[in-house]
């Protein structure tokens, strides 16, 4: 967490010289990294945390959503030998163990498997879409930060400019004061437009690359549980778990 973190940190902080870059204009000053950040005023505070957010996911999801980090190789080869041995029981506690998305829709299905192949099929799928839409919300903040990072960029521009026209009102028609205000205040829009783009495609790449790794995790799943002998596990409790559901207590117990 903290590793990704601070890559998340670097990375947003590399931006800066690209806006920087941006901002110089051919036969100006040469300006510092810090000048240009400060000329974008209070709104490059909220873009720069925008920058760094949009990292850490990109770095987050993309490791969360690798076919190796959703289905194990190790965990796949587990079940398939507890399945292999018929020993149902040692499945679901390695499975329980185990912390994988793979390892939990095993588990969930495994837990489903005495109520016979609609239940289990019905879990597989319940299990596959709960870790779906958990990645999925993570993704989707990219967005976010897509649409938003330009607004608040334009918002600082805004205000900018607000103060440009209310200093060339005080001080007469400085054309070329004008000009440099304005120049300013558009780094703020240049930066938000810079966080949004890459934002963006990160969304759209990790949105299809997750869709991958879901197919291939419930794929795997499915493949256990084919052909598996329901009439035999019919009613058995192969997760062991303690019950919390006990008759109505307005039910008499039989006698005896």
């Amino acid at each position: 967490m903290k590793s990704t973190l601070s890559k998340a940190v670097c990375a947003a902080l590399f931006l800066l010289p690209t806006i920087a870059a941006a901002a110089e204009v051919k036969g100006a000053k040469k300006q510092t990294l810090i000048d240009v950040y400060k000329e974008g005023g209070w709104v490059m505070h909220v873009l720069l945390i925008c920058s760094i957010a949009m990292v850490w996911l990109i770095i987050d999801v993309s490791l969360r959503t690798t076919r190796k980090r959703m289905t194990p190789p190790s965990d796949v080869a587990t079940a398939r030998q507890a399945f292999l041995a018929g020993d149902y029981v040692a499945a679901y506690q390695a499975m329980k163990a185990g912390t994988s998305p793979f390892c939990e829709v095993v588990r969930g299905a495994l837990g489903s498997v005495g109520h016979g192949k609609d239940a289990t099929e019905e879990a597989i799928y319940v299990t596959v879409e709960k870790i779906n839409s958990t990645l999925q919300t993570r993704i989707n903040y990219l967005s976010v930060i897509g649409v938003c990072a330009p607004m608040i960029g334009l918002l600082g521009t805004v205000g900018g400019m607000k103060g440009a026209f209310g200093a060339l009102g005080t001080s007469g028609a400085d054309v070329g004061g004008l000009a440099a205000h304005i120049g300013e205040v558009l780094v703020a829009t240049a930066t938000g437009l810079l966080v949004a783009i890459p934002a963006f495609g990160a969304f759209y790449f990790l949105r299809n690359k997750l869709q991958g790794a879901i197919h291939n995790l419930q794929d795997e799943s499915e493949r256990l549980f084919r052909n598996a002998p329901y009439e035999y596990l019919q009613n058995a409790d192969v997760g062991q778990e303690e019950t919390f559901a006990a008759l109505p207590n307005w039910i008499e117990s039989p006698e005896g």
